[in-house]
């Protein structure tokens, strides 16, 4: 084992000198070569690395048009390669045009290839990919590829998908031409020519070209009528559609009547006649002309002239002074009348009454006369003008008496003596009947006018301040110490007719002696409603009353229209004197546009401006057909701004938490939660893809007076189905005469753009004749879709072959074209005065106009407050007011009522709008009942009437 080791270590010795050999070999060259590393380094720097290539221009697609090949190219720098790939083979190297150059300032090597493409290599091309090219470069560094360049063949084809179609359209219309251009490759691009001259929109903002090519007119002028051609272009050709003729055509207008010309007959029965043209407008361009006569005729009857004759000559007066006598006669068996000639002649006769005997004895007794006169005549003269003098002064100083009484009685005459108000604790204060020279009396019927008779009592006088525009009559107060420790005072404010008053009680009198003030905050602002051009009281289309803290409710009779102000919505102390106005067509703007349609009338109510604690209840009449199981409305909300301009408030089923009012629609009206009141009005618009209808009502006609002529006209009314409307047509004929012959017929009118046609048929042809020379009327779809014209109507005029004709019996069909129609079967003596027939109540509503106070509401308030208190609080099974709108149908929007203090309140407000006609309890303890609230029930049957 010893000679193994010893050889093993000594070969491991030898090794280790043999490395520290070499490593002194290699320090004694580093010492000896240490002046030469100054000047040469340890190793020379490498040339620096190539960058990739980059292009510079790559391949971009392109067109084959016909049989042209196409040239792709692309350019590359640094670059030692180029060739192209196209549909993923390498293009042969001597299809490739090379050339090469340097770039100045880089110094690098700049190479750029061609290549050509021929149709007949993109038609072999096989499969659903097109054809393509792709540039791939070498450097040193590696390789890069270019963009892929599509080669395609151009082309486009020769008929249009769709061209444009001629119209005729009416001035103002939109109107839409189509044009789908051919198929191509690349896509076409259009152009509109008219009458050969390129449309730019941009030059005239009336045109529209849409993405789809369309041109749209916005609004059709006469300058629009025009051919229309649609162009289509791309690299390959350029093709032109068919033309279209646009013809604007305006419908004529009648102008207004001329004045009724002179009766034809000098004596007797004759004709009037009065003419209209066809000029306002005149049609143009094939537009329809005016519908109904030129001219009217009716019966007019000249009495005729009666010349004057003389009565028989009166006998002879005495002699007179002068020897003559006299007698007359007058111009009166007849008298002249109608235009008649007068009598001819002299009316007196004189002649000498002595024969000339008594010439002399006249020059004696004028002598005699004159001598005995004459010394009198002087005074009586001064006596005369004594007495005028007198009777002057003493009527001066009437005048002045009459004046200052009148004057002290103005000033005074509000005053009473301090001890009316001191006898039997304290009188209510004489409240003095309006003078006649106020110039805003009261009604007798009204109720009191609180912001034109009180005011706030201030200092030790309880007087009261007067408002704008106030009544100049005040309510007698007293200085009297006396009245301070008085319990209960109740101070009674009449009205001029003693038939109304307002008590107010002694908690509302502040304990530094003054009463809270009763000035309505909207006083100015509701004078100018009222007497303002765009709001007019007129009878039977506004009501108003005085309302407080307690509430009460407006309705405006046989309208349909109401407004309920729950209790607390007027600040405790506040009165205001709120009205409700059915505003006139006639002079207000209406809200609808576009293809929009008024659905009721456009209510005003008021004053506009004042503070309410909760929502008030406006209801409202619609004629939107509601009974189809999709709901095919839009219907808007919009009120009127103070300039006069109409605004949406909300939109039914759109509403957020911002919307400041809640719309609970019913099949026949609509009922509006807000807190704004203003001017409002319900619009609607179909909702595609069903088109909406609208209720309206056909109402017929006739002279109530027998007929004493041979013509006799029939009218039938087209109307919306509300109660307003057809209240406002039973008026209207009222005044001219007619009567209704039957109840009104309904009709669905739906929006298919449509007329409406009405034709008269089954007329005895032996006895009657009609007038119409058509055979049949139409009332344009617009008028009545857009309800901007109140009595539509048609009249059918007869005429019969003689006086003794009586009977008429006739069928009258009203319908809409491809829609639904009515006939009315007639009947009647046209010599017997009709009798008036109404579908409205007898002596109107049973509802009272005003109604103020706890009597305007059905839920007595004890009952109202305990059933807030138990639904007002969420309920974790929830058994809570969401419950109660969901039994009552008020549900569609819940985040209205939950942002509100007293969500069950509101809904019980909305409740007693919805039932005003037969509020019973018995549908709200119904929906209890299934709550679970029989403690709610236990109240409501015991203070209640349910």
């Amino acid at each position: 084992m010893l000679p193994v080791r010893v050889v093993r270590d000594q070969g491991l010795l030898t090794l280790v000198l043999l490395l520290l050999c070499v490593e002194r070999v290699a320090s004694e060259i580093e010492s000896s070569d240490y002046s030469e590393a100054e000047v040469l380094p340890d190793s020379f720097p490498s040339a620096p690395a190539e960058p990739l290539p980059e292009f510079l221009l790559e391949p971009e697609d392109a067109f084959i048009v016909k049989n042209r090949p196409v040239q792709l190219r692309c350019r590359a720098s640094p670059a030692t390669q180029i060739y192209f790939k196209c549909n993923g083979e390498w293009v042969n190297q001597n299809d490739h045009v090379t050339r090469e150059s340097l770039d100045q300032i880089t110094g690098l090597v700049v190479r750029e290839v061609d290549i050509s493409v021929s149709r007949t290599q993109v038609e072999e091309l096989f499969g659903l990919e097109d054809y393509w090219c792709q540039c791939v470069a070498w450097s040193s560094a590696g390789t890069t590829k270019s963009n892929r360049a599509y080669v395609r063949i151009a082309y486009l084809r020769k008929n249009f998908e769709q061209e444009p179609l001629g119209r005729e359209v009416r001035l103002e219309q939109e109107v839409l031409l189509q044009c789908r251009p051919p198929e191509g490759m690349p896509a076409a691009e259009v152009d509109w020519l008219k009458n050969e001259d390129v449309i730019d929109p941009s030059q005239d903002s009336n045109f529209l070209i849409t993405i789809d090519h369309d041109l749209i007119i916005k609004q059709a002028r006469l300058s629009d009528t025009a051919n229309y051609t649609c162009v289509a272009r791309n690299v390959v050709a350029r093709r032109r559609s068919s033309t279209a003729t646009l013809i604007v055509y305006v419908s004529g207008g009648w102008s207004s009547w001329t004045e009724w010309s002179e009766c034809n007959a000098q004596c007797g029965r004759g004709w009037q006649r009065r003419t209209r043209s066809c000029t306002n407008p005149a049609p143009l361009n094939g537009g329809a002309f005016c519908e109904g006569p030129p001219f009217q005729r009716v019966t007019c009857t000249t009495l005729c002239p009666v010349d004057g004759g003389w009565t028989e000559w009166a006998k002879w007066s005495a002699c007179g002074t002068e020897c003559t006598h006299w007698r007359s006669r007058e111009c009166q068996a007849p008298p002249p009348r109608n235009g008649g000639k007068h009598c001819s002649g002299s009316m007196m006769e004189s002649k000498n009454c002595t024969e000339g005997l008594c010439a002399r004895n006249k020059k004696i007794y004028i002598e005699h006369a004159d001598h005995s006169v004459a010394p009198g005549m002087g005074v009586a003269v001064y006596a005369g003008l004594v007495g005028a003098l007198l009777l002057c002064v003493i009527l001066v100083l009437c005048v002045g008496v009459l004046a200052y009484r009148r004057r002290c009685r103005h000033l005074h005459g509000d005053i009473t003596d301090s001890s009316s108000a001191l006898t039997a604790a304290f009188h209510p204060g004489n409240y003095k009947p309006p003078r006649q020279d106020n110039p805003h009396p009261l009604h007798p019927s009204a109720p009191p006018d609180l912001t034109a008779t009180a005011g706030a009592f201030r200092g030790p006088l309880f007087s009261l301040q007067q408002a704008v525009n106030d009544s100049p009559h005040k309510i007698p107060m007293t200085t009297s110490p006396l009245l301070d420790p008085l319990p209960s005072l109740k101070i009674k404010v009449y009205n001029s007719s003693t038939l109304s008053s307002l008590e107010l009680p002694a908690d509302m009198v502040s304990g530094d002696g003054e009463i809270l003030s009763l000035k309505s905050v909207g006083t100015i602002g509701r004078e100018r409603d009222y007497h303002g051009h765009t709001l007019s009281r007129e009878s039977g289309l506004s009501t108003s009353a005085t309302l407080g803290n307690l509430g009460g409710r407006l309705t405006i009779p046989n309208t349909g229209v109401s407004l309920l102000v729950p209790p607390g919505t007027i600040p405790q102390g506040k009165f205001y004197e709120m009205y409700l106005i059915i505003n006139k067509w006639d002079k207000t703007t209406l809200p609808s546009e576009g293809g929009q349609t008024v659905l009721g009338p456009v209510v005003s109510c008021g004053p506009s401006g004042m503070l309410l604690n909760r929502p008030v209840v406006l209801t409202l009449p619609h004629c939107a057909q509601l009974d189809t199981p999709t709901l095919d409305w839009t219907l808007t909300l919009k009120s009127q701004t103070h300039q006069g301009a109409w605004e949406e408030v909300l939109t039914v089923g759109e509403e957020t938490l911002s919307s400041p009012c809640y719309l609970q629609l019913e099949e026949e009206c609509c009922h509006v939660l807000m807190e704004q009141l203003g001017t409002y009005g319900l619009v609607g618009q179909s909702c595609p893809p069903q088109p909406a209808c609208k209720r309206l009502q056909l109402a017929l006609f006739a002279p109530r007076a027998p007929c004493l002529s041979l013509d006799y006209s029939l009218r039938i009314y087209c109307i919306h189905d509300t109660p307003h409307a057809l209240k406002e047509v039973l008026d209207l004929e009222r005044s001219l005469g007619g009567v209704l012959l039957e109840d009104p017929k309904p009709l669905l009118f739906k929006d298919s753009y449509h007329n409406l046609r009405l034709s008269i048929h089954d007329i005895p042809h032996t006895h009657w004749r009609s007038k119409l020379l058509a055979k049949y009327q139409e009332i344009p779809f617009y008028h009545i879709w857009s309800g901007s014209q109140r009595t539509l109507h048609c009249t059918f005029n007869l005429e019969r072959g003689s006086l003794a004709v009586s009977q008429l019996s006739c069928k009258i069909c009203v319908r809409q074209v491809e829609g639904e129609g009515q006939i009315f079967q007639l009947h009647t003596d046209i010599q017997e005065t009709l009798p008036p027939h109404s579908p409205l109540p007898a002596g109107g509503t049973c509802l009272p106009s005003s109604q103020v106070g706890p009597y305007a509401f059905r839920l007595p308030d004890s009952i109202r407050q305990k059933i807030c208190a138990s639904l007002d609080a969420p309920s974790a099974r929830g058994c809570d007011w969401r419950l109660l709108a969901r039994s009552l149908g008020f549900d569609r929007y819940l985040n209205y009522f939950a942002t509100k203090p007293s969500p069950t309140g509101v809904l019980l407000d909305l409740w007693e709008a919805c039932h005003q006609g037969d509020a019973d309890l018995v549908s709200l303890a119904t929906a209890l009942e299934e709550m679970g609230k029989s403690e709610v029930l236990v109240v409501m049957t015991t203070d209640g009437d349910c």
